[in-house]
This record gives structure tokens, sequence and C-alpha cells, in this order.
């Protein structure tokens, strides 16, 4: 069935339930890019230097990576639906508050809570939206894709938005739209039944024994470091106004959705998911450091080219890390999770400093250094990932895609 038909249980014809969580998990990837452009603004309204600002990631995804091992325990004993809540209460409490920082330090542990929120949130809507839409999962699915680029693509252009004021109003603005959302699922959704067996705390770290998970893990860990030092560091290299930052990564961002949900399966049917990934993992390493030694008008251009490969890679490695081993699909999310988000934590806290001890340019090169380190483990590890790369399922691909982006 095409899940764009309006007819029973077409994307258009969803209840109320799924386009209130659908319309959250807009908002919810939307912070992920929020404060890209108004890194600097944030930087010179608080007095504090790039390194210092670059902590609201840090923070940020070094909550979200130890919440993955806390989010399958909460929500097999609670329900999605209070799961849900909860993140989104925590979401507009610690965004509000974020507005209203008078430093640099206040404004980093806000941005903590709220990843925790986040956390919670992502983790737990795609499993809401598919068990509540018509029709089966496949339009629901869809549904929650295009959320997650629109969000992605999104973030950066409200930032610029409202930051063109204000560096504070994009916070205020993320905390009311997260609002809105809370009160569209209070009402509009109901409980679920809850899991038949209650997720360990230690269940995503057992995960991990399997080589083939750890080994795409460990890939992922890599690679990371290299997206969140372009989502990161970037924008003090670009030194842009916040509606020329936002320009930039609203256009990031669409490639990234484009490829990542459109060119990335039609590459892998082609070539193989292994080659792909290598081969895209090289790409941005190239990428990246043509970004870090161009003048300005090439960082823009490769900054905004990075979203290509960016996308390609997080299609390919999500299929690998919950295809590779028989671990239940959101205990596998979770453990390869935990291990790759500690980069996007690392990523904005090292670049800066790097630069404060070399120059502008070895962040970058230290960025290509991590991204061909990923692929060396990708061709190293081959044969523990052949399986799954080659038996790997079509209708697997786009689900497992967006489960494990989303943990």
């Amino acid at each position: 069935m095409d899940p764009f038909d309006a007819g029973a249980g077409g994307l258009l014809k969803q209840p109320k339930s799924v386009w209130a969580t659908a319309g959250a998990s807009v908002v919810a990837f939307m912070g992920i890019g929020l404060v890209d452009p108004i890194l600097p603004s944030i930087a010179s309204g608080l007095n504090a230097s790039a390194g210092q600002v670059s902590l609201l990631f840090t923070s940020y995804f070094l909550i979200t990576a130890i919440a993955m091992l806390v989010t399958g325990f909460v929500s097999s004993r609670i329900g999605g639906r209070k799961t849900l809540l909860l993140g989104l209460a925590l979401v507009v409490v610690f965004a509000g508050l974020s507005g209203t920082s008078g430093s640099v330090g206040e404004l980093v542990g806000f941005r903590a809570g709220w990843g925790l929120g986040n956390a919670l949130f992502v983790s737990t809507a795609l499993a809401v939206i598919v068990g509540a839409a018509a029709g089966g999962s496949a339009a629901a699915i869809l549904l929650y894709e295009s959320a997650l680029g629109l969000g992605m693509a999104c973030g950066p252009l409200l930032g610029a938005l409202l930051g063109d004021a204000s560096w504070r109003y994009p916070f205020f603005g993320t905390a009311f739209l997260m609002a809105v959302g809370f009160l569209c699922i209070a009402v509009f959704l109901r409980e679920q039944p809850k899991p038949a067996r209650k997720t360990s705390l230690l269940d995503p770290i057992k995960a991990l024994g399997h080589g083939g998970l750890a080994s795409a893990a460990i890939s992922a860990f890599f690679y990371n470091y290299t997206f969140f030092t372009v989502l990161a560091f970037t924008p003090f290299v670009l030194n842009m106004s916040p509606y020329r930052s936002g320009a930039v990564f609203f256009a990031w961002g669409v490639l990234l959705a484009v490829f990542s949900v459109i060119v990335a399966p039609r590459l892998q049917k082609r070539f193989g998911s292994l080659k792909v990934l290598g081969g895209s993992l090289v790409l941005l390493a190239a990428d990246v450091l043509v970004l870090g030694y161009g003048d300005h008008t090439t960082a823009v251009v490769c900054t905004i080219l990075s979203g290509a490969f960016i996308g390609v890679n997080n299609t390919v490695y999500t299929e690998l890390a919950l295809g590779v081993s028989d671990a239940p699909r959101p205990v596998a999310s979770a453990g390869y999770n935990f291990v790759r988000w500690f980069a996007a934590a690392a990523a904005p806290f090292f670049a800066p400093r790097i630069e404060e001890w070399t120059d502008i340019h070895i962040p970058f090169v230290v960025a290509a250094v991590t991204a061909v380190l990923g692929a060396v483990v990708v061709v190293v590890r081959r044969k523990a990932l052949t399986h799954e790369a080659e038996e790997l399922e079509p209708r697997h691909a786009t689900e497992d895609s967006v489960t494990v982006f989303a943990n």
C-alpha cells in the first residue's frame, strides 16, 4: 500500500494522537541544531569564549548518552505516554530556564537538563507513533522520518529567525512549542500497553558484548566526532550573522534529510552497505579537510556539502547497529547510542581547545582523521558486519534508520 494514499491508514489519514506526537517530534529534533546560528551571539552576550559556549553541546549529548541506559528502563515501567509527557515537561522547563541564563555556566547546566528530557521523548516517540497509527507501520514510520528531517533542517532556521533579535528568544520559542506539544499529547494520546518484558539498566551494556554491534558503535563513535565538529565548531569559523548562519545550516539539514531518506537506500542497493559507508566516510574526511583550509566561501560550501555525507552515514550506521546482533532492537539501539553519543559530547569540548593549542585548521584535521578511523574500523571488522549488510531486508532499513537516530 502506498503510504501517501489518503485512504484508510494512509499518511494523511492518521489519528490526532499520531499527528500530535509527530509535531512534537519535529520540535524535539529542532533542538539539536537550534543553537548553531546563535553560538557567536551567545558568546558575545555572556562574555564567553568559543570553548565555553561549545559546552552547550557537550552537556546536552553527555546527558543524552548516559540517558540511553535509562530511557528503556523508564518507558517499560511507566508506559510510553507518561514517558513522552515527562520528557516534554523537562524540555519545557529547561529550555525556558536556558533563556533566563545569566552566565554560560547556568546555560550549560540547563542545556544538560534539556538533553535528559529530549532523550526520554525521542527514544519513545517512534514506538508510540507506530502503536497509535492506523493501517500498519509504513505510513507511521514515513511520518516520523519526515518529522526527523524537518526538525533537523528547521532547527537552525528557527534559531536564526528568533536569535537575530536576541540569543534568548530561540530558547523561549522552543519552550513554548514544546508546551503546545505537551498539551496536544496529553489531550489526544491514550496510554498504550506496557512492554511484556521490563528493560534492565544493564541490558544495553550487555548487548555491546556482541562483536558486530561493538564494531558498529566504535566506528560510529569516530564518525560522530567528525559530525559534531562540523555542527558545533564550524559556526565560529564561519563567523556569520544569525540569518546567514541559519541559512547555511538549513541547507545542510535539507541535504542531510534528502540523502538519509532518499539517496542512501539507492546507493546501498547498488553498491552494498559497507562500500557505501566506507566511501562516504572518506569523502566526509576530505570535505572537512578542505573546509578547514579553504577560504570563507569554500568553508560555506563544504559545510553544506557535509550534510549529504552525514545523511548517508546516519542511514547505514543505523542499519548496521540494529541488524548485526540478535539483541532486541530497542536494547541494541540503546547500547549503540550509549557509545556514539559520547563522541558528540567530546567534539564540541575538544575542537575549540585544539584550536587554542594549535591553530584554526587543526580541529578539522583531527575531524578528518576520526572519519578515516571510522572507515578503517569498518574495513577491519567487515566480516563481523557483512552478514547484516548483505541480508538486511529493505523494509527494515527505514524503520531501523529512524529508530536508532531517535534513540
